[in-house]
């Protein structure tokens, strides 16, 4: 079987298996979050925290919620990092330092998973399951409470209430991502991932030299990674390294836990908002936008353009064998269209074109689908601003979901597009003008200015991947990407809130003949358009000193 049709029929079964999955899981999660009883093990956290699930919370209040967990959860994960060594299954490793301390906590915290280290020498057993791996569930039902308060201030009127936060943070863990991570760790093992809590071996290769290999909870860890949009390896070749992704079947499964939970989300959306069919018009155009990625990545690596690749007889400098230039290019793209910093191959390796789609994945906003729950809001923010652009068209008011989108409304969407392209460009920019960006590049000319805008792109964006050829582990990058990575999650959340808030108290404005039929096939396109527009207009002067450059050069 041909290389390039082997590709296809995997991409067939991945989108099919999707296709399976969104209407039974989007069901269950709107089920979930519609539900008025709680479970037994809930009500018992719900008392060991003193909140009251039952009790309505306005957008201020949700907020107050939502960053007072993370503030609380960045605290304890520092503090556990900077103590490991006084805790047991210690493995002899020493406390992180305190500035990739804060980065590391600030980026588990805001579901980013950019890791400054190499986990199976520098994190304990502890660290690594009570501090990182129980951070990739909460990060997540973090994420996923936000999109479910916005679709709430779709679906209300006349109120301002948008449901209970440690509500929704509870249900999104037990109800959702643990079943599911919990089947898909059993897969995992089954298929040859490691879990464990031994010791450090040191064994002799087949050239007489002595290697440390170390051992872990890592199937675990692997299956909320990548189901939660996280990202964080537990070794630092991520899902390239055997422990991890041992094969075929785990690295297609793995892409599938990435993308289930967000392709699904929309189904919720309709199904909170009391119509199916504008779920199916938002999962188009996301669906849209990936498959455009991935026919791209794909098409650029299997021509592998450039003499280097040419001579080589194809683009496989820094993916592994087991898995070759398709899924590699699948893998990737699926990792930068969700906030996900999961990778099985070294995007820094990649064609210059390759690595330029890669970067617009994640300037898209990563609504494509995106991350958990920040993929849905992205994309409802998108479409409030389709729905003004077209109401500019014909000169009426614009409405979503029987909403007017009215100054107010469009001034919060305007901020929440605006905060992570500034964070990009000015990191950017700020870091090369003090020499920062060019003593962390370990190329030169374009490809070197790409290693540094992909570092700001992935953190401000909440991506965590990275080009794997930028020295980030310094006393700067890792303050400034945290404060990236900080700013990038939860200013956006603000007015994610915000607006739920405004629409929540709304009276409903009844279907008129002129009203914009925002499940056709129409709006779909107006928004895939909107999106590419405002994002290409917005970072095609960085991706033409980068990528591009570099494309055009081979």
């Amino acid at each position: 079987m041909s290389p390039v049709l082997a590709d296809v029929l995997l991409v067939t079964a991945l989108i099919g298996a999707l296709a399976l999955a969104h209407r039974p899981l989007g069901d269950y999660m709107a089920a979930v979050y519609s539900s008025g009883k709680h479970l037994r093990v809930e009500k018992w956290i719900y008392r060991s925290v003193g909140a009251n699930p039952d009790a309505e919370m306005r957008w201020p209040a949700y907020l107050r919620g939502v960053l007072a967990f993370s503030a609380v959860s960045v605290i304890f994960l520092y503090v556990l990092q900077r103590i490991q060594d006084k805790l047991p299954l210690s493995l002899g490793f020493k406390p992180i330092a305190p500035d990739q301390a804060f980065n590391t906590a600030m980026s588990f915290v805001s579901n980013t998973n950019w890791q400054s280290y190499s986990g199976e020498v520098a994190m304990s057993h502890v660290t690594q399951t009570a501090g990182l791996a129980v951070q990739n569930f909460v990060s997540a039902a973090v994420g996923m409470a936000v999109a479910v308060a916005l679709v709430r201030g779709f679906a209300r009127s006349r109120t301002g209430d948008l449901g209970n936060f440690w509500s929704d943070l509870v249900r999104g863990v037990v109800r959702v991502l643990l079943p599911i991570s919990l089947v898909a760790a059993v897969l995992l093992i089954a298929a040859g991932a490691v879990q464990n809590f031994g010791d450090i071996h040191t064994v002799t290769t087949l050239t007489g030299d002595r290697q440390a290999i170390s051992p872990g909870a890592v199937a675990s860890q692997e299956a909320i990674k990548d189901l939660g949009t996280n990202g964080g390896g537990f070794f630092n070749a991520n899902s390239a390294h055997p422990f991890e992704n041992p094969g075929g079947f785990t690295n297609l499964l793995e892409i599938f836990l990435l993308l289930v939970i967000p392709f699904s989300l929309p189904r919720t959306f309709g199904r909170m908002a009391g119509n199916v069919r504008q779920g199916y018009a938002i999962v188009a155009a996301m669906g849209i936008i990936w498959f455009l990625g991935v026919v791209a990545v794909t098409w650029i690596e299997f021509a592998h353009p450039g003499t280097a690749s040419q001579i080589a007889g194809g683009s496989m400098e820094g993916k592994e064998q087991r898995f070759g230039e398709g899924p590699s290019s699948l893998f990737a793209v699926s990792t930068t269209m969700t906030s996900t910093g999961s990778v099985n191959s070294f995007h820094d390796s990649f064609q210059g074109l390759s690595g330029g789609v890669l970067l617009l994945g994640m300037m898209l906003g990563e609504i494509a689908p995106g991350g958990v729950g920040s993929g849905l809001y992205g994309m409802l923010i998108m479409a409030v601003i389709a729905v003004f652009i077209a109401g500019l068209m014909v000169g009426r008011t614009p409405e979503y979901l029987g909403k007017k989108i009215g100054t107010r409304q469009i001034k919060l969407a305007a901020c929440y597009i605006l905060i992570t392209p500034a964070l990009v460009l000015i990191g950017t920019a700020v870091a090369m003008a003090l020499g920062k960006g060019q003593s962390s590049m370990t190329n030169v000319g374009a490809h070197g200015f790409s290693e540094v805008l992909y570092a700001y792109t992935s953190a401000s964006n909440n991506n965590g991947s990275a080009f794997a050829g930028f020295a980030a582990n310094t006393e700067y990058h890792n303050t400034m990407l945290g404060l990236c990575m900080a700013l990038g999650r939860f200013l956006p959340m603000v007015f994610v809130l915000a607006l739920a808030g405004s629409l929540a108290e709304q009276k409903p404005v009844p279907e008129t003949a002129g009203t914009l039929r925002t499940e056709k096939p129409l709006f779909t396109g107006l928004l895939v358009g909107a999106i590419v527009i405002i994002t290409g207009l917005t970072f095609f002067p960085a991706l033409a000193l980068g990528p591009l450059a570099e494309g055009l050069a081979t």
